[in-house]
C-alpha cells in the first residue's frame, strides 16, 4: 500500500522527535509542521493575515546551527510553481532545502553532516 504524504510527514516527526527532541537530548533539536494557505480564496485571505503562504515547506528542522526546510512528496508527487519558488528563495538566502519521499531518505539528508 502507497503511503500519503500525511502519513510519511507523520512517521518523520514521531522519529525525529524521539530521537533528538526531548528534553534529555542534548543539544536538544525541534521539528514542526508549517500550515499552509486554504484553498477557497476566503481561506487563502484570512490565512494570508496571518503570515501563511502557499509553497511552504511541510516541516522544519532546527539543529545546531542548522536549519532545514523539508518537503515531503510520495513517490510520484511532485512540487507546485509556488514550492519551486520558495525553494529558490530557502537556498538564495543560503539554507537547506530538502525534498524526501519516506522516512528513510530524511533520515539519511538529516545526518549526512
Amino acid at each position: 500500500m502507497k503511503k500519503t504524504e500525511s502519513k510519511i510527514q507523520q512517521e518523520i516527526v514521531m522519529w525525529f522527535n524521539n530521537n533528538y527532541c526531548l528534553k534529555s537530548h542534548n543539544p536538544r533539536c525541534s521539528i514542526f509542521s508549517v500550515p499552509n494557505e486554504g484553498k477557497n480564496v476566503k481561506e487563502q485571505m484570512y490565512k494570508r493575515t496571518l503570515g501563511m503562504k502557499s509553497g511552504v515547506s511541510d516541516l522544519i528542522v532546527l539543529q545546531p546551527n542548522r536549519c532545514i526546510f523539508v518537503e515531503v512528496k510520495t513517490e510520484i508527487g511532485r512540487q507546485s510553481d509556488k514550492q519551486k519558488d520558495f525553494q529558490n528563495l530557502v537556498e538564495n538566502l543560503g539554507f537547506e532545502y530538502i525534498v524526501v519521499r519516506s522516512l528513510e531518505e530524511f533520515q539519511k539528508k538529516i545526518l549526512k553532516k
